[in-house]
């Protein structure tokens, strides 16, 4: 077992560790990419100089006498005025013996002007292959950088030589900013540039006799010791681009990622820290070590249980008998049990499908009623020639039916707990949506509707579409019951106005603090008590006669109806109370003394508002009619 779960544990390390340090390569190559491209593209920006060069007449009356003084001033200010804009270290050009004939910085300290460069090699690869390039230390101004040098003129007799100075170093610096160490290396293994100034122009292995003699000579690396690098590679084989390689520098671990550039003769390494690869990796090994162990157990416990098993079952023979006659009585009880427990989801399906198609129909009745008036009134309008009035009713079918569309989209709350929050509904629109579907009706009844909404902007949080459902429903049971109300006294009322529920904010009395002590002011700077949510009561009362109190118990139960046979189903005011609790509120008969003055029956609804609302908005509850 102890085997097992060692062995578990070293192939989770190695796993974990192969994965975490692929990731870091793809992290590493993605990053070297970026800056081998960065580097590249500021190489590639000066190589229009020695065009423009060749072309300079400064330029070219200083190739033909290189040692004139005023020439030599003439080429140097040209030399100066093309650098302001080119933005190289230096740019100067070389007389074919390896004189600096002309300079940028002609004048100032550290120039070349002046100085015999020969020995340098990028001057040689100049002269004979037309192009060179070299990376080394200044060995007037001690300040390193890449040169690239071009002959002069191309493609003829060499006259001369111009050389770019390039200075690398900002990206050094933008390197320490950056995770992990990156080193470039030139073509001797030798850090040219690093993100740690004390890794600079040391080698990563010992250079050969024969490589230190050349960097003497062109004194490539100035007065540097060259003592290479405590650098330790894991595997055989240079350092080349291709999968991680595990380096220990400094008594360090990292993984290093390499890309070359400048034509395959310079390697770009980043070493990336292996430290957090091998702490997920200790990780993963624990784990694995811990679920190999609780595995093991739990195969002995289970080995354990069957031999506990098996000599149990020789115990329980006698008993056995006795158990199959009273397992044969459970099953057939079980059977009669399922059967009926079938039965009654079976019943239950048909009751709620009755329910829901019945529902749909009275829910469709009010819309469809309206087209069929708003239809009939847009023929005769068009045969009188009113066509802005018949475009109006045409415009107002089309809105119904699509209301009718979101009402047949809202059945499925029936079926689905809907998860979509409320929102802030105007109440204002709603109530003008929820009696425009009754007009032509109460017109014919002569009943005189009145709505008011305190503040005019008060908002409730509902689903507009939903609400205008609930209110259409109750408008329309109002006008049923004043079918029967003598003419002239027919009313419907609905007054809303918001209240302090429970845990609102109401106005305190002066000098009166909040609980906490500490005084608060609402946005008409009156002083204020944090109790809570505010509410929205809205009231709906028509001056019918009364509900009987025996009906006033079976209101909202479904299919319970005291309308005329053929004239309600009985489903309304549930749905409106179903709807009404999915926004967290309530819908139910008013009290006596909630209703207006005059009204025989009413019905409220309380239905929580923007939780923004001040506390001079709130009021008390509605007593008299508007």
């Amino acid at each position: 077992m102890l085997a097992l779960v060692a062995l578990a544990a070293w192939g989770a390390y190695a796993l974990a560790l192969r994965i975490g340090l692929d990731r870091l390569g793809e992290a590493a190559d993605h990053r070297l990419d970026m800056e081998v491209g960065r580097i590249e593209a500021e190489l590639a920006r000066f190589d229009y100089l020695p065009a423009l060069l060749e072309t300079s007449p400064q330029v070219q009356q200083l190739l033909a006498s290189p040692f004139d003084p005023a020439l030599r001033a003439q080429a140097s200010h040209y030399l100066h005025a093309l650098n302001a804009i080119a933005g190289a270290e230096t740019l100067y050009v070389l007389e074919p013996g390896g004189v600096a004939a002309a300079a940028s910085d002609d004048g100032q300290l550290g120039t070349p002007a002046g100085q015999n460069l020969s020995y340098r090699p990028y001057l040689r690869e100049a002269l004979a292959g037309g192009r060179g390039r070299f990376y080394g230390i200044g060995v007037t101004s001690r300040v390193p950088g890449y040169y690239l040098a071009y002959a002069l003129p191309r493609g003829g007799p060499v006259r001369g030589v111009a050389t770019v100075k390039i200075d690398l170093r900002p990206a050094a610096l933008a390197w320490r900013q950056l995770p992990g160490e990156m080193l470039l290396l030139d073509e001797h293994q030798v850090a040219i540039l690093a993100s740690r100034e004390d890794w600079k122009y040391r080698p990563i292995v010992p250079l050969p006799e024969a490589e230190r003699a050349e960097a003497a000579t062109s004194r490539r690396y100035g007065d540097a010791p060259l003592t290479p690098l405590s650098w330790r590679m894991a595997g055989d084989g240079p350092l080349e681009p291709g999968p991680v390689r595990e380096v220990r520098l400094d008594g360090r671990s990292y993984a290093a990622t390499v890309h070359r550039l400048d034509a395959g003769r310079w390697r770009l390494v980043l070493l990336s820290d292996q430290g957090p690869v091998r702490a997920v990796a200790a990780a993963a090994a624990g784990g694995a070590a811990l679920a190999a162990a609780a595995l093991l157990l739990g195969l002995l416990v289970l080995r354990q249980r069957r031999r506990l098993v098996r000599q149990q079952l020789a115990s329980r023979a006698a008993l056995q008998a006795a158990n199959d006659s009273l397992e044969r009585r459970v099953q057939e009880r079980t059977a009669e049990l399922r059967a009926t427990q079938a039965e009654l989801v079976h019943a239950g399906q048909l009751a709620v499908l009755g329910q829901m198609s019945a529902g749909m129909v009275h829910e469709l009745n009010q819309p469809l009623a309206a087209l069929h008036t708003l239809s009939d009134n847009a023929v005769l309008l068009l045969e009188r020639g009113r066509s802005d009035d018949a475009r109006a009713n045409l415009t107002r079918i089309a809105q119904l039916v699509h209301r009718l569309g979101r009402l047949t989209a809202q059945l499925k709350v029936f079926a689905h707990k809907r998860t979509e929050p409320p929102v802030p509904v105007l109440l204002e629109r709603a109530l003008r949506e929820a009696a425009l579907p009754h007009a032509p009706r109460l017109r014919e009844l002569g009943v005189d509707l009145r709505t008011e909404t305190l503040p005019a902007d008060l908002t409730v949080m509902a689903e507009e579409t939903r609400l205008v459902q609930v209110l259409a429903n109750l408008v329309g049971n109002a006008a049923d019951a004043l079918a029967e109300v003598p003419a002239g006294t027919r009313w419907i009322a609905v007054a809303a106005q918001c209240e302090p529920g429970p845990g609102a904010a109401v106005a305190a009395p002066p000098g009166n603090p909040a609980a906490d002590g500490v005084p608060r002011r609402d946005g008409d700077g009156m002083d204020v008590q944090d109790v809570g949510t505010a509410l929205c009561r809205i009231v709906v009362a028509n001056s019918g006669p009364p509900i009987p109190p025996a009906a006033q118990a079976r209101l909202f139960e479904p299919f319970f109806t005291t309308k005329p046979a053929g004239r309600g189903l009985g489903l309304g005011l549930m749905m409106s109370a179903h709807i009404i609790q999915a926004f967290g509120g309530s819908l139910r008969l008013a009290r006596s003394g909630e209703m207006p003055e005059g009204a025989g029956a009413a019905f409220v609804i309380e239905l929580p508002t923007r939780p923004d609302v001040p506390a001079s908005a709130l009021a008390p509850a509605l007593r008299e009619p508007p």
